[in-house]
Parts: structure tokens; C-alpha cells; sequence
């Protein structure tokens, strides 16, 4: 899956010399992530530079005199262009000078200090592990110590990672989110506004042969056999009648390999799915469930007339992506407040040797990425990524203080 940064909204807001200066608001994969200033931006910007030279994306121009109302628009489009390229080189995603800004940018956001904490991260089977961490500790380092409490082999980190989980009634969750190596799971759980949502451990990888490859680390395979069991009960993985029937009897039996073996053969086994959306396909307005897995994109869409229609987008036939960030916010004298947040997701695909796009409105956004090699090199078949961001702009609507609803919306190409 690829990061998503953007920048929907900005504020302008009083110095100590009685100027004022633009306060950025920087969400990540729909999430408010920190609020930034240029000047914090640039002198990150420069540090990067000294250690990687000419590799980074450009970076927005310093003005010297006053900004029109287009130049800080255009402004804001860049650093958010910025901060989505300068994310791509993963040399760049585990450097110091990378990581220790975003640190510190999230924790002045929210007014979090660095102390002791202690973070319950929750298992596919509802237990829940205690980590004793740091409100500045990383999810790269937190995962890394839940790790070491279950017996989870290092080599196998980059298999697995944290998400924002929300637990709904009647059982029922929704994966939110996964949380970036450098993002804080403490920051972001507590600035999180979304109700009942913890973090949790899941696997992180969408071809399921890659089972294979963990089945010599005794608790690797309780973290798929608990997730494999999850996805079956809240129906993710789809089953046959029969298959449901022979699954049942294994876990009886606990036989956790040769049920993680027949869990191969089940539709939809591996893939996150979504909650249920809607989208333009076959026209504006159905409901659609999404499942992504395999390099695909499987979706069950409810027409008008409540009959169902299945169709699969191949990941190899996408062209580019494009994320819109539609939130209403409230207006307020002091940091502002997302009170609804959606996105909208839609690709380029290639159908009958023509491109056409497909839009999707969710509060989830997971886009798939082709092949997968980072600091843990997880060994993936080579091809060509076809998932790119295209930049848009913004045009945006901020709600007033009585709380009339606004859309910050992005328009054009």
C-alpha cells in the first residue's frame, strides 16, 4: 500500500512580532497527522539536502514579499506534491534527519511530551500485548518490542505491521488505517477521532503463498492462524459450505498448518476488505464492498435495483490514483477540529483498450502497491509499479462557527 500525504486546509495564524504566518495541516492517509510551518518545512527541507543531495523533489520557493491568494494556494499544492514524492525513496523513510522531524512535529501538534507509556496492542483474537514504550517511540520500534514479548523472529518484522483499528458493536471492526514505520502509535491513537479505535497487530502483505515463508517461527504462525481464524468469522474470507465445514474441524483440532494450507483455496483469504462505500461504477450512488488482495481489487456492487454485480480491477491495468480528501471542518480560534472526514479514491483503468476512471468514497484508504522490499527485504515477484499519484488542486470551504456543514473539495488536474 502507498502513504498518501496531503494538505487540505491551512490557517493563518499571529506571531510574537504581530505578523502572521500559514499553519499547514498535514493529513496522512486521511488522518491528521502534525501542523507544520513553511519555515519548519524548509529547514527540514535543507537538512535533507545536506544527505541526500540532489535526490529530493523540489521544494517550494521562499517569497519575500506578500503571497496573493494563488501563490498560496500553488504553495500549498507543492509542499503537499513535496511531501507525497520525498516519501518514495525508503533511504530517505529511515533516515535520522527524516525521521526525528516527523517526531517532533507530531508530538508539538498535539501537545504530547516524550515520557514512559504504556500501549496495549491488540491481537487478531481479541488478547492484547503491553508494550512499555515511549510516547515518541516509532511504530517501526513499538512493533519491534511486541515482537520480542511474543518470540516474533526479527527477520519477519517486515511481514507484519500496526494498524488503527476500530471496534465496532456486535464484534463487528474496520482496519482504518496501517500506521507508517515513523509515524507514533501513542500520538496517533490519542489524537485519533474516531470512537473505540486501538492498535492493533496484523499481517502485512496481500499474497497469501507468502504464508510460506513464516512457517519455521512458531509465533509468526499464531499471528496467521489467529488472523486467518478473524477474517473467516467476520466474513472477509469467504469459504464454501464445505471448506467452512473442514475449517471448523481443524480448528477443533487446532491444527493450525493444514488449516492455514486450506485457507489458500478460499476466495478472498489475505485481502483486507473495506467497509461498505459507494461509487460511480456502473453508475453514481451504488454501494459497493471492497476487498484488496493479490494485486486486485475484488468488488461486490449493489445496484438500484438491490441486485449485485462482481467485478475485479487488476492492479497490473491501473494507471495512476487519485486521493481526495473531503472532511468538513469547524472554524474555531484554536486548532481546528475534523468533525467528518472521506475520501475519495479513484483510478485510471484499462478496460476494452480504453481508459476509463473509477471513484470511490470511503474513510479508508488503502491503495495497493505492487512488490514490497524495505529494510526487511521481503522477497516478492519483480513488477512494475503501477500506482502513481497525480497532483490536484484544492479548493477549499471552511465550515462556520455555528457548525454549517462545509466540503473541502479538490478540482481539476
Amino acid at each position: 500500500m502507498k502513504m498518501h500525504f496531503c494538505i487540505p486546509v491551512s490557517q493563518q495564524q499571529p506571531d510574537a512580532l504581530g505578523g502572521r504566518y500559514t499553519l499547514y495541516s498535514v493529513y496522512l492517509d486521511g488522518f491528521l497527522f502534525c501542523r507544520v510551518r513553511y519555515s519548519q518545512l524548509h529547514r527540514w527541507n535543507e537538512q535533507l539536502r545536506r544527505v541526500f543531495g540532489n535526490c529530493l523533489p523540489p521544494f517550494p520557493p521562499k517569497y519575500y514579499l506578500a503571497m496573493t491568494t494563488s501563490m498560496a494556494a500553488e504553495r500549498r499544492d507543492q509542499l503537499e506534491q513535496y511531501l507525497q514524492n520525498v516519501t518514495v525513496d525508503p533511504n530517505m523513510l529511515r533516515s535520522d534527519v527524516f525521521v526525528d522531524f516527523l517526531k517532533l512535529v507530531q508530538l508539538d501538534t498535539f501537545g504530547i511530551t516524550t515520557k514512559k507509556a504504556s500501549l496495549d496492542i491488540f491481537l487478531p483474537d481479541g488478547r492484547s500485548i503491553q508494550a512499555e514504550t515511549l510516547t515518541s517511540d516509532t511504530a517501526e520500534r513499538v512493533l519491534e518490542v511486541v515482537s520480542h514479548k511474543i518470540g516474533l523472529c526479527r527477520e519477519l518484522l517486515g511481514y507484519f505491521g500496526l494498524f488503527l483499528i476500530r471496534f465496532r458493536k456486535e464484534g463487528k471492526l474496520s482496519v482504518m488505517k496501517k500506521l507508517a514505520d515513523f509515524e507514533l502509535p501513542y500520538v496517533s491513537l490519542r489524537s485519533s477521532e474516531v470512537e473505540n479505535c486501538k492498535v492493533g497487530l496484523r499481517k502485512w502483505y496481500m499474497d497469501p503463498s507468502l504464508d510460506s515463508m513464516l512457517m519455521d517461527c512458531r509465533a509468526a504462525v499464531n499471528l496467521i492462524y489467529m488472523q486467518a481464524i478473524q477474517d473467516i468469522e467476520k466474513e472477509w474470507a469467504k469459504p464454501t459450505q464445505l471448506q467452512r465445514q473442514k475449517l471448523e474441524a481443524l480448528q477443533k483440532e487446532d491444527n493450525q498448518r493444514k488449516l492455514l494450507e486450506l485457507s489458500q483455496e478460499v476466495q478472498h483469504y489475505g485481502y483486507m476488505q473495506l467497509d461498505p462505500c459507494t461509487c460511480d461504477y456502473p453508475e453514481p450512488g451504488c454501494g459497493a464492498i471492497l476487498s484488496v488482495g493479490k494485486n486486485e481489487i475484488s468488488c461486490c456492487i449493489t445496484l438500484p435495483d438491490n441486485q449485485t454485480q462482481d467485478i475485479i480491477f487488476q492492479m497490473n491495468r491501473v494507471k495512476c490514483w487519485q486521493v481526495t480528501f473531503l472532511g468538513t471542518l469547524l472554524d474555531m480560534d484554536g486548532p481546528q477540529r475534523t468533525l467528518n472526514q472521506n475520501l475519495e479514491l479513484r483510478f485510471q483503468y484499462s478496460e476494452d483498450s480504453r481508459w476509463q476512471w473509477f471513484v470511490i468514497y470511503t474513510k479508508q484508504i488503502e491503495v495497493p502497491e505492487q512488490g514490497k522490499s524495505k529494510k526487511y527485504h521481503i522477497q516478492q515477484s519483480q513488477s512494475k509499479d503501477y500506482s502513481s499519484f497525480l497532483p490536484r488542486k484544492c479548493k477549499i470551504k471552511i465550515a462556520e462557527v455555528d457548525c454549517v456543514l462545509g466540503t473541502i473539495k479538490e478540482e481539476g488536474l
